[in-house]
């Protein structure tokens, strides 16, 4: 390659090279400006985000009295509920002693009721009914005879076998 050659390609480097410096420089001019531009904005922006920073910290400091004043109740209606509920389940099972007691109470007391009812219908049906069972019988029988006198004729055999019937 001759000098000449490699003269004009270097320059064409250093030319392209240039080029891109120029490029380079206004790309850093436009991202100057831009910068300005934003920190315009910012800079506008900032005294709008110190008053909102402002009033989310004194609406958080306010917040967290009233979360301590709720937390603070919370416990306490937990820690209410928690006794009441103790005193409820220590009710719950006395009441459920005692009304297991007096049903069984109650079932004794059925029992022997039952017993003596039982006891006595057996003295009434042996007592009572059954002499006046016989009574009847013998009123029934006396009955039939009165009657047979009075009559003077002999029954019928149907009136017989009713009177027996009767009589049994």
């Amino acid at each position: 390659m001759s000098q000449d050659t490699l003269l004009v390609l270097i320059t064409i480097f250093v030319a392209i090279t240039a080029i891109s410096f120029i490029g380079q420089a206004i790309a850093l001019f436009r991202l100057a400006k831009t910068t300005n531009e934003m920190k315009q904005r910012v800079d506008a922006f900032l005294p709008k985000a110190e008053k909102l920073i402002t009033t989310a910290e004194a609406t958080i400091a306010e917040s967290r009295a009233q979360i301590l004043q709720i937390t603070t109740n919370a416990n306490e209606v937990l820690a209410m509920t928690k006794t009441q509920l103790t005193r409820v389940d220590a009710l719950v099972a006395d009441a459920s002693a005692r009304a297991k007691t007096q049903m069984d109470r109650a079932e004794m007391v059925l029992e022997d009721t039952l017993t003596r009812v039982h006891s006595t219908v057996n003295s009434v049906h042996g007592t009572i009914l059954r002499p006046l069972r016989e009574i009847t019988g013998v009123a029934a029988g006396v009955k039939a005879a009165v009657s047979h006198l009075l009559k003077g004729a002999p029954a019928s055999v149907a009136q017989a076998t009713t009177d027996e019937e009767m009589f049994i």
